[in-house]
């Protein structure tokens, strides 16, 4: 083919600007003929054959700069390979929602729970049955603003409707069916960080006390940090007495039932305990195999934070709150908090503090827990002063000593 034909073929395929209103004939005196559309509808329309040889309509305008700017973001797109057929968005959120939720195979059970659930209650009704390509972004933002203004619905639920259906769609972008997320510049509504319930050692001695079973549980989760799925998964195998030390290696979760994976980072690690925990951790694996469960319930079964929870940890915060009126109200989770207080307070840096909690990155422990360390900026004050101390004082010997210099060179 030559080069002409070539560029022949590219410009059939480009898209154009055609005027409605006038055909390309002329008359006698060189004036374009009026079409029989002439005064009706808008003047402008833009028509273009797509990669698949299909001719299409590209939107009618009132003006031929609005036009002309159709055909440029046309032709861009079919340059760079960005193109989507109109008819690829027709199709409605919750069908792309079914295919994009089937191929969610790496996720665990219990975030495919929660996706189901926010999905159900927050998304579907919203957004299910219209078309892809007909969301728009001022759509999204209102109902977004809707959300935040029913005193009902929290931030952390919001985030998760939101981020759904930025993920759908996002699918939806993946697939050519839209060239680009319609939630993209949507902004969220701010959290509102409450206050976090640490407990002292005392607290802790309190609450242990309180409980009615499985008291060291308590004293486990506020001194090693770990998430409770991570506690209820560990074996005889994974303590290492000696070293005291606990090796995480799986996590156990409730979600359709037991869901047994790797820790929430897929990472294992090793984690200290204190030396006073020893005693009672050595009887809890008497008469036990290698890879028995160390922490069960009454029947030797896992032991399920939804039971313990309700049944034993509220009732013995309640207790504790009747005799201590500073006694946060707390749930089991947050004992890794306690936990991270109390390991800071020791002098523990963030660094360490991320391996015991198991954070993916240093920056999430600080995000998390800057609270706790705003000690450590008052001692990089301290140590300021001490350096700029110094360095008066050393400033002040020196003209000390050249001022008793001085008369000796002058005699």
């Amino acid at each position: 083919m030559s080069t002409e034909a070539i560029g022949q073929k590219r410009n059939q395929r480009a898209a154009q600007v055609v005027d409605r209103w006038f055909t390309k004939r002329r008359d006698s005196n060189g004036k374009r003929i009026p079409s029989a559309y002439n005064g009706k509808g808008k003047r402008w329309h833009v028509r273009y054959v797509d990669p698949d040889g299909h001719e299409q309509f590209g939107g009618s305008f009132a003006t031929k700069p609005d036009a002309e700017a159709k055909v440029a973001e046309i032709n861009t797109a079919m340059t760079t390979g960005n193109y989507v057929t109109p008819q690829a968005g027709k199709v409605s959120v919750e069908t792309v929602y079914t295919g994009w939720a089937k191929a969610q195979g790496h996720i665990s059970a219990k975030t495919e729970g929660t996706r189901k659930s926010v999905w159900i209650c927050h998304v579907r009704d919203q957004w299910g049955q219209r078309n892809v390509v007909d969301l728009k972004t001022s759509e999204i933002r209102l109902w977004v603003a809707g959300l935040a203004a029913d005193e009902a619905i929290g931030t952390t639920t919001i985030e998760n409707a939101f981020g759904l259906l930025r993920q759908v769609l996002g699918a939806a972008v993946e697939d050519r069916r839209l060239p680009r997320n319609p939630c993209d510049g949507v902004k969220l509504p701010k959290r509102e960080h409450a206050d976090r319930g640490y407990l002292s050692h005392v607290q802790v001695a309190a609450l242990t006390e309180a409980v009615e079973r499985n008291p060291e549980v308590v004293r486990f989760l506020a001194y090693t940090g770990l998430r409770w799925g991570e506690m209820a998964a560990l074996r005889v195998q994974d303590f290492d007495m000696l070293r005291r030390r606990v090796n995480i290696s799986r996590s156990v979760t409730e979600a359709k039932g037991l869901t047994w994976s790797t820790p929430k980072t897929h990472e294992r690690r090793s984690v200290p305990f204190p030396k006073s925990l020893s005693v009672e951790l050595s009887a809890l694996m008497v008469g036990k195999s290698r890879d028995d469960l160390v922490f069960t319930d009454s029947r030797g079964s896992v032991l399920r934070v939804s039971n313990y929870r309700s049944r034993v940890f509220a009732t013995a915060v309640k207790m504790c709150q009747t005799r201590d009126e500073t006694f946060p109200t707390i749930t089991p989770h947050d004992l890794r908090h306690t936990a991270a207080s109390l390991a800071v307070s020791a002098g523990a840096n963030v660094k360490a503090v991320q391996r015991m909690l198991g954070h993916a990155k240093a920056s999430m422990t600080l995000d998390t827990y800057a609270d706790l360390f705003d000690d450590d900026l008052e001692a990089v004050a301290d140590a300021l002063d001490i350096a700029i101390g110094n360095v008066a004082d050393a400033g002040s010997k020196r003209n000390q000593s050249v001022s008793t210099a001085e008369p000796l060179r002058n005699a």
